[in-house]
């Protein structure tokens, strides 16, 4: 086939991929992207075919189940459900279907812009030319400028290699039956989160975390409901705890923790959720002559590499791996590429952990502002005095609010609750226009809603709260 001319070339259509790709058509450039799924199938990357999306409906129909077998034998909205019983193989059809829509969706908006898209195992040659393995045969892809959006997978645990009844998030939501054990290695937000809704879904879940608490990204007051309501859900956690390899007993794993002996754990499924690393193999990476920041492709503040026209984005620069970052990523190079002045400012990256209760955290925590020698007012506001929070049943937790002293600007904005995720557009757009506690508190917000939580801790810092 002959060669193909473009201005961009961007490899993986994965959040960041997909986004840039999008961006530039939207500017007039001709744009290439290479990505390995088959049609549509791959669109969306991790996030979309077997992360974010995916293990939201999951949690989703697990949080529905659960609320059905509790209403079983109690009645507190005063609903009662009788023997509720769940077809996990229609759960997963459904949340298939969801996936299937979106991936439809990318690949529909890509073509409207004008995006050509290359189905196949991209292949660096260099800087400026990608050899794509295509179902119809090699497709040489020449471009002046070629972005980086090969994203991340899931690290490996020597101990543990995956294969049989050890699995990766990936596998944990296309299983077709849900485990009766299931054992989760790693206590950071994939492994809560999915060990939460499998919980909830009927399944005995042992948590192995190799710190000494739960989230350790987080800071403790945030973790506390958290750890209240897996107890609750009776999820067992083993903190300061390694995994060491399956047991010669069938249907275990073993597991030694500090100051006691070495155990085994009863497992039907080994959850390996230890985090991810960048995806650096299996793209000709290695042909170019890229300077690294440890295992993370390096960039500066334009998303650029250490060589001309050659752009990295996503998973592949480092933490933190979110899609969000990524999407602001690919437009800040689409545009600059375009000739716009653009840099990428990561200050304001929300992060959101979608466990029960859920946390968010945006910009810096108590402890992150003082050790940058910031003097700093911190306040709560329960969601026990949230109207919109009891109405669903959903009392535990608060919003949290850090903020100058000396001028009320606004530093951070965390929150742990029911719901909360919903919050974190207002907390990042607080933080962006560069908010003092007078704005927030000067702001009208809708009543009855959980969002009156983050106005009353504004008023609360100020001393004029008015329900607490």
């Amino acid at each position: 086939m002959a060669d193909i001319a473009a201005k961009v070339l961007v490899v993986g259509g994965g959040p960041g991929g997909y986004v840039c790709a999008i961006r530039a058509g939207q500017l007039g450039l001709d744009v290439v992207l290479v990505e390995q799924g088959g049609p549509n199938g791959g669109l969306g990357g991790t996030c979309l075919n077997v992360g974010c999306i995916p293990s939201k409906a999951v949690i989703h129909a697990a949080d529905a189940y659960h609320q059905a077998v509790t209403q079983a034998t109690s009645a507190p909205f005063g609903i009662r459900v009788e023997r509720p019983t769940i077809d996990f193989g229609l759960t997963i059809e459904w949340k298939n279907g969801i996936v299937g829509r979106l991936t439809s969706g990318v690949g529909a908006l890509l073509k409207r812009h004008r995006v050509k898209i290359l189905h196949g195992r991209a292949e660096m040659v260099d800087g400026k030319t990608c050899r794509v393995e295509t179902d119809t045969g090699p497709q040489v892809v020449k471009a002046e400028h070629v972005v980086l959006a090969a994203g991340s997978e899931a690290a490996v645990l020597p101990t543990l290699p995956f294969g049989g009844k050890v699995i990766s998030s990936t596998e944990a939501l296309a299983l077709s039956a849900i485990p009766g054990r299931l054992a989760v290695i790693g206590a950071g937000y994939i492994g809560l989160e999915l060990g939460t809704a499998f919980a909830k879904l009927g399944a005995k879940v042992t948590v192995i975390e190799a710190e000494e608490r739960i989230l350790p990204a987080y800071d403790v007051e945030l973790v506390r409901p958290v750890a209240k309501r897996l107890e609750a859900l009776g999820v067992e956690i083993l903190t300061r705890a390694r995994a060491v390899g399956l047991s010669s007993e069938e249907g275990a794993m073993l597991v030694e923790q500090e100051g006691a002996a070495r155990r085994s754990i009863p497992a039907d499924r080994i959850l390996v959720a230890t985090g991810r690393r960048a995806r650096l193999t299996g793209f000709g990476l290695e042909r170019l002559d890229l300077s690294m920041n440890g295992g993370f492709v390096q960039i500066d503040e334009r998303c650029a590499t250490s060589m001309r026209n050659v752009w990295a984005i996503g998973d592949l620069t480092g933490e933190p791996m979110l899609a969000h970052r990524a999407m602001a990523q690919g437009i800040v190079v689409a545009e600059v590429i375009a000739g716009h002045r653009r840099v990428f400012d990561g200050t304001v990256i929300p992060a959101v952990c979608f466990t029960d209760p859920e946390v968010v955290t945006v910009g810096l925590s108590p402890e992150e502002a003082r050790h940058a020698g910031r003097e700093v007012h911190v306040t709560t506001f329960p969601f026990q005095a949230n109207g919109r929070a009891l109405t669903l049943g959903a009392g535990d937790g608060f919003v949290r609010i850090t903020a100058r002293t000396d001028n009320h600007l606004v530093l951070g904005i965390a929150a742990v609750g029911a719901g909360v995720a919903e919050l974190a557009g207002a907390f990042s757009l607080a933080l962006e226009m560069g908010a003092r506690l007078e704005d927030i508190g000067g702001t009208i917000y809708a009543h009855p809603t959980l969002g009156e939580a983050f106005h009353e801790a504004s008023l609360r810092a100020l001393g004029e709260a008015i329900h607490i």
